[in-house]
């Protein structure tokens, strides 16, 4: 029956992407081709099934790591638990960088830098949803807003010894030891990542509202000590 239901979706004519005041957001046709870098691992369209990834049709909308039928990661289905939703804005994060809202991902994909492929991908992506254009994040405010971090935040050389200090609200939860029990590691992530990933729960693309609230009362120069520190707490 689902199969059935999802093959008529596919049989009815499909609109562009648009905002709710008629501007679209890239390009489907082109997000077709650019699609070929996901399909090594995904299937999308009428039959897709799950493979290597989970196939991605009615993807918006969809609670991350909830597929019954497909074997997520524990970092995706800890975030899905955590409220993570694949929309316009977190699904343009994580095509952009993977590792920087879901932290421990099985994807392997290195990230789509160029931001306008990205909207021409998520225009194709979202021809496969049920209804685009009553997606509520099509209004104009809520347009994807690049979650790329301004280059001189990770230029910031973050003081190893400071980011011990600071860590003391972190190791409340966290092992220092590096060990996962329930709660991810992140000692010896590479500084870049831990950054990406503090001003993603800054930015609210992460979802959980402890991790917001403490990203969100450091400073640029705390996050990139903290970076330093769980790099290396050894030294």
């Amino acid at each position: 029956m689902l199969r059935r239901s999802i093959c008529s979706l596919f049989a009815a004519v499909v609109v562009s992407v648009t905002t709710a005041a008629g501007e679209e957001i890239g390009d489907p046709e082109a997000g077709r081709e650019a699609f070929k870098e996901c399909a090594a691992c995904h299937e999308i369209g009428a039959g897709a099934e799950n493979g290597i990834g989970p196939h991605l049709n009615l993807i918006f909308g969809r609670q991350a790591g909830s597929l019954e039928d497909y074997v997520y990661s524990p970092s995706l289905k800890r975030m899905g638990a955590n409220g993570l939703v694949w929309d316009l804005r977190t699904l343009d994060a994580y095509i952009e960088n993977p590792q920087s809202l879901v932290s421990g991902t099985r994807m392997s994909y290195p990230g789509m830098g160029d931001p306008d492929r990205r909207a021409d991908l998520l225009a194709y992506l979202r021809k496969f949803s049920a209804d685009p254009a009553n997606i509520p994040e099509a209004a104009p405010t809520a347009l994807p807003t690049k979650p790329d971090l301004d280059p001189e935040i990770l230029a910031i050389e973050g003081d190893p010894a400071y980011g011990a200090y600071l860590s003391s609200e972190c190791t409340t939860c966290h092992r220092r030891d590096g060990s996962d029990e329930g709660i991810p590691s992140i000692t010896h992530w590479p500084e870049e990542d831990f950054v990406a990933a503090m001003h993603a729960y800054k930015q609210k693309l992460r979802p959980h509202p402890v991790m917001q609230m403490i990203a969100g009362r450091l400073s640029d120069e705390e996050i990139a000590a903290l970076a330093a520190y769980f790099a290396n707490p050894e030294q």
